[in-house]
């Protein structure tokens, strides 16, 4: 219990600190976001002084109050639930736009990191097994593909199978001239999925190097256990001692890297949604910055910040239930 307190007050004080400079962060930032609204609305005609007090009221720029009552109201709004309303997507609030477009990352990031995983864990662990094979051959290959930046990989498959050969679309999460919007229909989802594979190819091909490079150096580490030695001594089947005594153990700590991955789910969609177009929450993330739209900048850093913390505090957990000697040392 003694552990458990100790992770839940460090996480308490972590979360309070981001949400703090989620509130200050984005008011270091040049510009304002009452001037953007105003030459938004004076493309259709004249702005009048009135126009412009009542935008900064709806805004709550207009208040002449010291920062740390802003503070105190800023953390007021977050406890209610009122992330206030977005200037980039005027008039929908910042609520729908993070509810909107978060199912949409949720969907891509988080089955291409659940398929990257399981791939890249499985091929390590034959690799591993099998030293010298093929497999074992293709980790050089696919740890190079790793450290190839991102949008440049994003933008040569975008090249190739969008361009060259019209394989996939080229942006997009759905096709936008057969539905006006997400609906529940098996065309929808098969159009989804479809606009979806090449994004979630990027990921897939970028990431899964390093799931394999990982689970490979620690089977050839378990493999050298006494407690492998004991079990072939007792004549136990190879695929056995593969799958019950190495590849059990040395899993572990892929797990818990998978854990904090996928905490990064939410804050890892920048690139690729920027790249591919795709209705995501770092699509709206970059709409959010090049608006200055700082309430949903605050809104999508406070969901980043919760996926983040929750996927530690999960992994800490779950180390203190895994390895009791964590719990002792502290």
């Amino acid at each position: 219990m003694r552990y458990i307190l100790q992770k839940l007050g460090f996480y308490a004080v972590a979360l309070w600190a981001a949400l703090t400079l989620n509130f200050f962060i984005p008011r270091l930032m040049p510009g304002n976001p009452v001037d953007i609204m105003v030459s938004k609305l004076a493309t259709k005609g004249p702005v009048t002084a009135d126009t412009r007090a009542a935008i900064a009221a709806m805004l709550g720029t207009d208040t002449q109050a010291p920062l740390w009552q802003q503070y105190v109201d800023y953390l007021h709004a977050l406890v209610s639930g009122d992330l206030g309303t977005s200037v980039a997507y005027f008039p929908a609030s910042v609520n729908e736009i993070i509810g909107q477009t978060l199912p949409w990352t949720i969907g891509l990031i988080g089955i291409s990191t659940v398929i990257s995983f399981l791939v890249g864990v499985g091929l390590g662990t034959f690799a591993g097994w099998k030293r010298g094979s093929w497999v074992d051959n293709l980790i050089p290959f696919t740890t190079m593909l790793q450290s190839v930046p991102y949008f440049w990989l994003a933008l040569l498959l975008l090249f190739f199978f969008g361009s060259v050969w019209p394989v996939f679309p080229l942006n997009g999460g759905y096709d936008v001239y057969t539905f006006a919007g997400p609906e529940l229909s098996w065309g929808f989802i098969s159009s989804v999925l479809y606009h979806g594979a090449l994004p979630a190819l990027t990921i897939v091909i970028s990431s899964i190097g390093g799931w394999m490079l990982g689970m490979r150096n620690m089977m050839v580490s378990t493999l050298s256990e006494d407690y492998i030695l004991t079990a072939e001594a007792k004549g136990l089947r190879p695929g056995r001692v593969r799958a019950a005594y190495a590849s059990r153990n040395a899993v572990l700590p892929s797990i818990a890297g998978f854990a904090i991955s996928l905490g990064f789910v939410v804050a890892g969609s920048i690139v690729t949604e920027a790249v591919f177009s795709y209705p995501g929450i770092g699509s709206a993330l970059l709409m959010a910055v090049n608006s200055n739209d700082y309430s949903l900048m605050q809104g999508i850093f406070l969901v980043i910040t919760l996926a983040v913390l929750g996927a530690n505090l999960l992994v800490d957990l779950l180390y203190g239930v895994i390895d009791p000697r964590t719990r002792a040392r502290s």
